[in-house]
């Protein structure tokens, strides 16, 4: 539903003023049991039924302001910004923006609450489409409840709710119940948001490990990193690492936040055997990694100002850090260096449990990573096996290369398992990678794209 015009109402107790499209007031009150939400929306629908379209309906007073929309058949839904168009002007005198602005409202006194009649009875629909109850014989209109129309809102009030909420997580639809008393059944696009939430949100026995892989630099391998790590400590509560596995200049550390220690990974091997012990506790490993305070999770860092030389760990050296790891951790996220031939590298392929391929809307980006996975096809059954579920993602560079983007998918379409493409977001090309700084757009494709990766593990 798209509204075409703004309603209003202030609600203060029993009482509420409503304006109409046209800019005119008139205060609304109930009389018995009836709640004054009710009647707020039953006014709202009788407009809607007259405009013979979608309005939004603002409400305020004493429990906020709330944003909805009213259909011409009386179904209601909530007012999503980043998901609804804006409203189309039809009203004069409009701001440049094309919002009508809302009329001034006069107070409502002791005098409107006293003298002010209750609504008229109408026919116009009822609340998620059932039809309003007829007017009661003292003449009050009386709604009926949604979820039984035969069942007056009155009566319905004094039955017995159910303490238990048979749907949790509803988001934004769980405003409708508290603010006006109704029940809206979840739509499509809601039901995939809490599949998704379901997934990132997943406690796995044992410690799981997802690699970020492609042999070429600059193709989008620490964002991806960062952001993927950020969705999973955000909803599963924490404890995800971040681990930067990269013997030449690795940035995560730059792009991330520094924690209380100026510690890297090579101080971290050395006192594996410390974070072993049955003595260690939990809070031990936090003299060697980096804690990002709003997006819940640690970042193991690497040392970008020495050389590869002086960084390279064995295989032996990376299974002693992968079992600290998988001691604090319940996930880790490798962001991966560009050296495919390195002992670390190799080891992180053998010990992972997820392969994410990243690339930017660039020719050369996409052709590494199709190398790669041409080249893990045929190194091993684990390898190939990874490669069958791997998920691509495609982050556009620019705002221009949604195009781009969408070819780039294509050819990866029945390589693998999944691909999933990310919006161009300014707050993912440079500077500090956290989750609040992106767009809700850009926040919605990396929890979905994060949900297609947990959906492997």
């Amino acid at each position: 539903m798209t509204p075409t015009a703004r309603i209003y109402a202030d609600v203060t107790g029993p009482v509420a003023t409503f304006t109409a499209r046209d800019g005119h007031t008139e205060p609304i009150r109930t009389t018995g049991a009836e709640d004054i939400r009710h009647a707020v929306v039953r006014r709202a629908a009788t407009e809607a039924k007259a405009a013979g379209t979608t309005l939004e309906l603002v409400t305020s007073g004493d429990r906020g302001e709330h944003h909805l929309l009213v259909a011409a058949d009386g179904t209601l839904a909530p007012y999503l910004d980043d998901a609804t168009p804006p409203l189309r002007a039809d009203r004069t005198h409009e701001p440049a923006d094309g919002i009508p602005e809302r009329p001034p409202l006069p107070p409502i006194t002791a005098r409107d609450a006293a003298t002010t009649p209750a609504l008229p009875d109408t026919e116009s629909p009822g609340l998620s489409g059932h039809p309003s109850a007829e007017a009661t014989d003292s003449g009050s209109s009386e709604l009926t409840d949604v979820q039984n129309p035969d069942v007056p809102v009155s009566d319905a009030a004094t039955a017995r709710a159910s303490f238990i909420d048979a749907s949790p997580g509803a988001g934004s639809r769980s405003w409708l119940t508290r603010v006006f008393g109704v029940k809206v059944p979840p739509s499509a696009r809601q039901l995939e948001h809490d599949r998704q939430v379901a997934l990132v949100s997943r406690q796995w026995a044992g410690c799981r490990t997802i690699a970020i892989a492609n042999g070429k630099g600059g193709v989008g391998k620490t964002l991806t990193t960062a952001m993927l790590a950020a969705v999973y400590g955000r909803h599963g509560g924490g404890n995800v690492l971040a681990w930067d596995n990269n013997d030449t200049r690795g940035t995560l550390g730059w792009r991330t936040e520094t924690g209380m220690y100026d510690t890297t990974i090579r101080d971290l091997l050395p006192a594996t055997g410390d974070l072993l012990s049955p003595a260690a506790g939990v809070s031990d490993i936090t003299r060697y990694v980096h804690h990002q305070a709003a997006d819940r999770y640690d970042v193991l860092r690497s040392n970008p100002e020495l050389l590869a030389v002086d960084q390279r760990l064995t295989t032996d050296d990376f299974d002693q850090l992968m079992q600290v790891a998988a001691r604090y951790y319940r996930l880790v996220v490798f962001d991966s260096g560009n050296d495919e031939s390195a002992d670390r590298w190799l080891r992180m392929i053998d010990s992972t449990h997820q392969l994410v391929i990243p690339t930017l809307t660039a020719p050369e980006s996409a052709e590494s990573a199709a190398l790669l996975l041409d080249a893990l096809r045929g190194r091993d059954d684990h390898s190939r096996q990874l490669v069958d579920a791997a998920v691509v993602i495609i982050t556009q560079s620019e705002p221009s290369t949604a195009a781009d983007a969408r070819r780039i998918a294509a050819g990866f379409e029945g390589r693998v398992r999944d691909v999933r493409t990310i919006p161009f977001d300014p707050a993912l090309k440079s500077g500090a990678l956290r989750f609040d700084y992106l767009r809700p757009a850009t926040r919605a494709a990396w929890l979905a794209a994060a949900a297609a990766v947990a959906d492997g593990l």
